[in-house]
């Protein structure tokens, strides 16, 4: 069976200790062990990162950048074994782990682009015989914390810009999905960059906990559950940490009457049940604007869910693999009960969907059928609650101005959509919805590199977001210096700011 340990400074390390399972949610069956980490380990990867920080912040941009194009490089030849390591341990098909690793090297192409996005600024005689410039310098070691849901595209999210921008970086990526992870960064490390500069740990909650605890780390980036981004959130910045902790989401599909349905359909089933519905920006809900026209959405979507193809990632005919666990598909399977006793009509039960025609090896998988709920409204749990599965929820409205109401006062504020043939009615949506990312006929309105991936109110927690443009800002501190030469030396003392 296969062991996981740690990798720091360029080396696995292992203590041989603790240990956590691997499943493959597929099958339910173990395929790996991963190490927990000690704080004998969490001491080793710190000091390690620390260390490394004093060589790496002195190595050239140019070098720098030579080595993450030798990494992407190697990470493109290898993809297949990286795609098939997220389908065996998150249970995704293939199409939608290709979709992903190819998100993740997007965004180390960006971070290739370093040399330019540190420019700092630069005034010459700002005021009489002064020049002033900034410059961005690095924080020192940051951690990543990553979910299981992308355990590739996550962490490609963070440390390709962190290690850019002149840090070092402890990665402790998901215990439910490691290998694609530590995958990666040994390709890293086959690529040049030095030991130290990005290093693995493996473990839980109390491994997060320890690494919390020292002063030596500089900053956090956490993407999970609400709950835990926002104790992490306090725990860090109480701490004097810098951090980025994205949370939870309840992602609404808003459908005007104008709407292509045929269109609206088919974009639904892909951004409610990609993934299993196990992604941050899945769309959970439609708030379909009109009784007529949810009529018909709900006709058309009805049998598009009940033929959805559903079992091995690995059969690229399938449309949806497994729940990430067992505890996760009774937490999903209580909500639909939940939405069924609160009032909600259970327009296709995904409860009663049964595995047929496979191998045996899937008989005992974590795997659920596509749910439709109508008539659902905001005081149920299936509405309040981030169900994080294959269930979509359809709410009616009366007007554009309801549905934005609506969207407005959940906690929640990641992504959102509009559906509509109307310039206005998307302009006015866009202008007057509170959440952080927003599509106009786009299901999945997810930042290309270039921008900066991050949601409003409950979903995340601190003042910059993931990737693009904020990742430069949050991994680098400002240092702004001002210079005077005189060609005479004397002067007398001034008491007042120099203009």
């Amino acid at each position: 069976m296969k062991y996981l340990s740690h990798l720091i400074n360029g080396e696995p390390f292992s203590e041989n200790q603790s240990t956590l399972p691997v499943t493959n949610p597929a099958t339910a069956m173990q395929t790996a062990e991963v190490e927990c980490a000690s704080k004998l380990i969490v001491e080793e990867v710190i000091l390690a990162a620390t260390m490394a920080f004093k060589r790496w912040k002195q190595t050239s941009i140019s070098q720098r950048a030579k080595i993450l194009f030798r990494f992407k490089t190697l990470l493109e030849q290898h993809a297949n074994e990286v795609c098939n390591l997220l389908t065996e341990e998150h249970g995704k098909v293939l199409d939608d782990a290709r979709g992903e690793l190819n998100r993740g090297i997007e965004n180390i192409e960006y971070a290739c682009g370093i040399a330019q996005l540190l420019k700092g600024e630069h005034s010459p005689n700002i005021s009489s015989q002064h020049d002033s410039w900034s410059e961005l310098q690095p924080l020192g070691v940051v951690l990543g914390v990553t979910p299981f849901n992308f355990p590739a595209m996550v962490p490609l999210w963070m440390w390709p810009m962190a290690v850019m921008c002149g840090n070092t970086f402890i990665l402790k990526p998901s215990e439910q999905a490691p290998s694609a992870p530590y995958f990666i960064c040994k390709l890293a490390q086959m690529a040049g960059f030095p030991p130290g500069v990005l290093n693995v740990i493996n473990g839980n909650a109390e491994t997060v906990e320890a690494l919390l605890q020292d002063k030596r780390i500089k900053a956090l980036s956490f993407v999970g559950s609400t709950p835990v981004a926002k104790e992490l959130y306090r725990r860090a910045t109480m701490a004097d940490m810098r951090c980025q902790a994205l949370g939870g989401a309840k992602n609404h599909a808003v459908v005007m009457p104008d709407a292509d349905i045929d269109l609206v359909a088919q974009s639904l089933m892909g951004a409610a049940f990609g993934s299993c519905g196990e992604r941050c920006m899945a769309i959970s809900v439609a708030v379909v604007v009109g009784d007529d026209i949810a009529k018909s959405l709900t006709a058309k979507l009805a049998p598009l869910i009940e033929n959805l193809k559903i079992g091995s990632g690995f059969d690229e005919e399938n449309n949806m693999g497994p729940l990430i666990s067992a505890g996760h598909k009774a937490k999903v399977l209580g909500l639909i009960e939940k939405g069924v006793e609160q009032g909600a009509t259970l327009v296709v039960d995904g409860r009663q969907f049964h595995l047929s025609g496979s191998s045996t090896e899937f008989e005992q998988g974590y795997f659920l059928g596509g749910s439709l709920f109508d008539h659902v409204t905001p005081e149920m749990d299936i509405y309040q609650q981030e169900i994080f599965g294959p269930v979509l929820c359809l709410v009616r409205v009366s007007s554009l101005a309801d549905a934005i109401k609506l969207i407005n006062n959940h906690r929640y504020g990641n992504g959102t959509c509009i559906f509509t043939q109307n310039g206005y009615a998307a302009r006015e949506f866009s202008q007057a919805i509170e959440v952080g990312m927003v599509g106009i006929n786009v299901p999945l309105p997810v930042p290309m590199a270039s921008h900066s991936f991050g949601g409003w109110k409950q979903s995340i927690f601190g003042d910059l977001s993931a990737y693009g443009p904020d990742a430069v800002r949050f991994y680098t501190q400002r240092k702004t210096i001002t210079a005077r030469w005189l060609a005479n030396l004397e002067q007398q003392a001034q008491f007042s700011f120099p203009s």
